[in-house]
């Protein structure tokens, strides 16, 4: 409520009480309002302030101590205070500079806000949720708005003075909600601002490696980030940019690239550093032999390091004179140091291709010297496909059995079901392209063609009796009599069948050209 301070009757009747009353006798202090006064004494409990009334006010001397306990003030000071109340009885002001701070705090954290500015403060505690700042007065910074990225640790921020953003103010409950977030990317935005304009391609510049990725690295050139990606930070081939920095290095990189649309920056760390390319020029001639390092592998080839940032690349066509390599892992591993053949080389194109299986003689030139056609051969059994079956000849090349040329009758679904991995076979060698790089075998053509003796004999319709001597996914193979074999297909099998079982059947599709020969249960037989 309003203090209206009224001179006594002893001053009303003196000259200083006629001047007393003339000066002051309007003049009202409210309740919390701010005055101004000078401290007169300072006792262990209260310091004595002089507001230019008739009583002097008193304040707790604590008020004017600093963390350590030190006084702030000394006698003559003049300070800022908060008219608390006044006490009758004694005649005394009571007066609060805690309270006077508040108060312009707040006056201060609102016209900030009002303005969207910033306020400066520090970290005095850590509670649920988030820590307490001091701005003049207390104030909540949530865990979310301490930084632009996750925070696994507040007591890192405890003791530290910051910039803050003032989200929520409301003075009446007391409630203030800051977001050091939001200065950051306050801060940020003007510094990038102020980085962007004076961005030029060409430009070096020094930076620190904000983050590591797959595909290369994020640099804060001072307000603005700029990507150096991987392929850009060296002439020799790395398998992570990891392996050339680490967040917080320090690095200094080339501008290749700005987009003042998107405000991308592309980066460049091997521009800093001579072209190896340049000096290529007749070091790697065609038809010379070379030594290298495998530095990469991959579905179609593999690169290999000729010189610090020169790569050579060997097809998987030119790794082995067998062509039915899958992939070039299945004959070379990353780190091997190889030989190779340079089959060509174009300095401007930044490419050199080579060959490996030119420095072992070309087995096409001598296969059907030394294996003509009609002549027999044994291999192993390296693969098995859906069309047929890849022989290791030990010739220097796999020889391929077709799906064809398994047998005279197919009576199998899949090759598998006629070879086994790592079996040994014997069979026909039919034809030989070493243009095409083909060299094909028969293992069907061991045994005599059986389709004259199934035509005559067996014409559709045909009755006939047989003994399973096999069960597979295509259905019931029978030997009917003199290695003639039919398929009694799954679909047929009106019951279950052993081997060893014998049937009565009925001839029902003979097909040489698709090499079917299909026989049926005969279901009128009792």
């Amino acid at each position: 409520m309003p203090i209206i301070i009224q001179p006594t009757e002893k001053q009303k009747s003196s000259e200083f009480g006629k001047l007393l009353q003339e000066q002051e006798t309007q003049e009202i202090i409210e309740e919390g309002s701010l005055v101004k006064g000078k401290i007169v004494q300072l006792t262990q409990d209260f310091a004595i302030v002089d507001i230019g009334f008739k009583s002097e006010g008193q304040v707790p001397v604590r008020e004017f101590r600093n963390q350590k306990g030190q006084l702030t003030v000394q006698i003559g000071d003049e300070v800022e205070l908060l008219l608390e109340n006044m006490d009758d009885d004694q005649g005394l002001i009571h007066l609060s500079k805690e309270r006077a701070d508040a108060v312009k705090a707040w006056d201060t954290l609102v016209k900030i806000q009002e303005s969207d500015g910033v306020v400066e403060g520090v970290v005095v505690s850590k509670i649920k949720g988030g820590l307490v700042v001091d701005v003049g007065v207390k104030a909540f910074l949530p865990g979310s708005q301490i930084d632009v990225r996750p925070v696994r640790s507040l007591d890192k921020y405890v003791g530290k003075k910051f910039h803050f953003k003032i989200l929520k103010l409301n003075k009446r409950r007391g409630n203030i909600v800051l977001s050091r977030k939001g200065a950051v990317d306050k801060d940020q935005g003007q510094l990038k601002e102020a980085a962007l304009q004076n961005i030029k391609e060409g430009q070096v510049l020094e930076g620190s490696v904000k983050n590591v990725t797959d595909y290369g690295v994020f640099v804060d050139l001072g307000g603005v980030d700029g990507l150096l990606h991987v392929t850009d930070m060296s002439w020799s081939r790395i398998q992570h940019p990891s392996e050339m920095c680490r967040v917080g290095d320090s690095i200094r990189v080339m501008i290749l690239k700005y987009d003042e649309t998107t405000q991308r920056i592309s980066l460049g760390l091997k521009q800093l550093k001579e072209d190896p390319w340049t000096q290529a020029e007749g070091k790697f001639l065609v038809g010379s032999r070379i030594k290298g390092k495998v530095v990469s592998l991959t579905d179609y080839g593999a690169f290999i390091e000729l010189a610090p940032g020169i790569e050579g690349l060997v097809h998987i066509s030119e790794i082995s004179w067998n062509k039915k390599l899958k992939h070039p892992s299945q004959a070379l591993t990353v780190g091997q140091e190889v030989e190779a053949i340079v089959m060509d080389c174009d300095i401007a194109a930044r490419r050199i291709a080579l060959g490996i299986k030119q420095l072992t003689p070309n087995p096409w030139e001598t296969l059907s010297e030394k294996n003509p056609v009609g002549s027999k051969i044994s291999g192993t059994v390296r693969n098995i496909t859906d069309f047929g079956v890849f022989l290791d000849c030990g010739v220097g090349v796999d020889g391929l059995i077709h799906i064809s040329d398994l047998a005279w009758v197919q009576n199998f679904s899949h090759p598998q079901e006629i070879a086994k991995k790592g079996e040994t076979l014997e069979a026909v060698v039919v034809n030989i392209d070493p243009e095409n790089e083909r060299f094909s075998l028969s293992l069907k053509q061991l045994q005599p063609n059986p389709w004259d003796t199934i035509q005559s004999q067996y014409p559709q319709e045909t009755s006939s009796e047989g003994s399973v001597v096999s069960l597979n996914t295509a259905g019931a193979v029978v030997d009917l009599k003199k290695g003639i074999t039919g398929l009694v297909p799954k679909a047929k099998l009106s019951k279950e069948v052993k081997v060893g079982e014998k049937l009565s059947l009925v001839v029902q599709t003979v097909d040489p050209e698709a090499r079917k020969f299909h026989l049926k249960l005969n279901e009128k037989v009792d």
